[in-house]
């Protein structure tokens, strides 16, 4: 590849991506790599950027340091653009952003020869409906959460699939998850773990008041309304985890997998989706051990 341009973005607020991002910058001088960096991270790393639009058309493989929240920042930041993320994790678990530190430009010479694969993470399309009309639209790639504030009371939540209502759950909250989020918020409030490749939606309770609410999957067409019953005021629907909307009393969202944007995500191929589950929840280790007869 003659001059390849790659994009970077770092988490800012860590000094070890930005050494990490430093350190991969002088590698590219000697690869006859070119890094193209945004106005933010350019700017806390001294160097010349361009702007986000210019960025986004020039890039289309963009690495990613950070951690999984970096990673649904810079999915939500490239969302509609064709470019696909690679993630090199120095936060915690690391389901998104797979790859090691360690073995980063190894990472990279094998993108840059083309060893490596694609895969397609839907998201959430949410919309908040205030007086019969849409006021408010956001994309997800984990997960929209509906969950009151710190106050102690209960909240009701009529929960429909088109037309139909499933329930009304008397719970602190309500997960609705993509596969890609099945191992995030979603598997710590007991949901299932659901591979990024089976089109689905995972309605997840949080803390249900009832012996009887389980997980519920939903389908790739299906539209799944949440209704706060009653005047709670204290309600709060988050994105990813990330950004937060007040609902109010009245109010539904609309909750759907968007038929048109997905995240794509570069897989290397020593380190798939069940690898990294094996890897990051110690399937198998330190339990029963075999010995050879």
């Amino acid at each position: 590849m003659a001059d390849p341009r790659i994009g970077m973005l770092v988490n800012t607020r860590k000094p070890g991506a930005l050494a990490m991002a430093r350190s991969l910058i002088e590698w590219g001088k000697a690869s006859g790599v070119s890094f193209l960096f945004p106005p933010h991270e350019a700017s806390v790393l001294g160097i010349q950027g361009v702007d986000d639009e210019e960025w986004r058309r020039a890039v289309s493989i963009a690495v990613v340091i950070g951690g999984d929240g970096t990673f649904l920042r810079a999915a939500r930041y490239v969302l509609g653009a064709s470019i696909s993320l690679y993630g090199i994790n120095l936060g915690h678990l690391g389901f998104l952003a797979s790859g090691k530190a360690e073995e980063a430009e190894k990472d990279l010479e094998a993108i840059l020869r083309g060893e490596y694969s694609l895969s397609s993470h839907r998201v959430l399309e949410g919309k908040i409906r205030r007086d019969g009309k849409n006021i408010h639209s956001l994309f997800a790639l984990n997960d929209l959460v509906l969950a009151k504030g710190a106050m102690a009371r209960v909240m009701h939540i009529e929960v429909s699939l088109g037309d139909k209502v499933l329930n009304t759950l008397p719970a602190d909250g309500i997960i609705v998850s993509t596969p890609t989020g099945s191992t995030a918020y979603a598997l710590s409030a007991g949901g299932p773990i659901v591979p990024p490749h089976i089109p689905c939606m995972i309605i997840v309770p949080i803390c249900a008041h009832t012996l009887y609410t389980r997980p519920v999957l939903a389908g790739e067409n299906d539209v799944i309304t949440l209704t706060p019953k009653g005047n709670h005021r204290d309600l709060l629907l988050t994105q990813d985890g990330q950004l937060g909307y007040e609902i109010l009393p009245g109010d539904s969202i609309l909750i759907s997998l968007n038929g048109e944007k997905a995240v794509s995500v570069i897989t290397l191929p020593t380190r798939n989706y069940f690898d990294l589950l094996q890897e990051k929840l110690q399937w198998g280790r330190g339990i029963v051990t075999f010995e050879k007869e």
